[in-house]
C-alpha cells in the first residue's frame, strides 16, 4: 500500500512540473531570464519522479523480477537516501526562515508547509519500501551502502551540477 500511495504522490507531483511548464509559469516575473534553465531542471525533475514511482511499483509487482535484487535494494535505499537529506534539509531551512536567520517568517505559507510535507512523506514511503524489500529479498549491506552514499552525489548533481552546467551552456545566467 505505502509503495501505491508514494506511486500515486510521485505520479501528482510529476504533474506540478508539467503544469508549470504548459502554463509557462516562470516566462515572466522575477524568474523570467532562468525560464529556459528551470524548464530544462523542471523536465529532469519529471524524469526523476516518474522513475522514482517506476521503482516503487516495481518494487512491488509480479514482474519485479526483471530487475535485480540487487539493483532494486540500491534504486530503493539510494531513493530513501536522497529524500531523507532533501527533507531534512528543507525542514532546516523552513526553521530559519521562521527563526529569522534568512529569509522573514512571513514568507512560509501553505504551499511551503506542503513542499516539506511532501518530502518527508516521499523519504517515509521509499524508507518503509526499502526496508520492506530488504526483509522480504534479504538483506544486502553492500548495496544499501551505495544507495545511501549514492544520494548526496545525486542531490549534488540535481542542485548544483545541472544549474553550474546550464549556465556554463548559456541556457540561463549565473544565479
Amino acid at each position: 500500500m505505502t509503495a501505491i500511495l508514494g506511486t500515486i504522490a510521485l505520479l501528482a507531483f510529476a504533474t506540478v512540473n508539467v503544469v508549470f511548464e504548459g502554463t509557462g509559469r516562470f516566462a515572466d516575473g522575477p524568474l523570467a531570464d532562468y525560464a529556459s534553465g528551470i524548464t530544462v531542471m523542471n523536465w529532469l525533475v519529471v524524469g526523476l519522479k516518474l522513475f522514482g514511482a517506476a521503482v516503487l511499483m516495481l518494487s512491488v509487482s509480479a514482474r519485479a523480477s526483471a530487475v535485480a535484487p540487487t539493483v532494486m535494494t540500491l534504486l530503493l535505499w539510494g531513493a530513501f537516501g536522497t529524500f531523507l537529506i532533501y527533507a531534512v534539509g528543507t525542514i532546516g531551512e523552513a526553521v530559519a526562515i521562521a527563526a529569522g536567520i534568512t529569509g522573514r517568517p512571513e514568507q512560509i505559507d501553505a504551499a511551503g508547509v506542503g513542499y516539506v510535507l511532501g518530502a518527508v512523506f516521499f523519504a517515509t514511503c521509499f524508507g518503509v519500501v526499502a526496508v520492506s524489500d530488504s526483509r522480504r529479498c534479504g538483506w544486502r549491506p553492500v548495496p544499501i551502502v551505495l544507495g545511501i552514499a549514492g544520494a548526496p552525489l545525486l542531490l549534488a548533481g540535481i542542485l548544483v551540477l545541472a544549474p553550474t552546467l546550464l549556465v556554463a551552456l548559456g541556457i540561463m545566467p549565473p544565479l
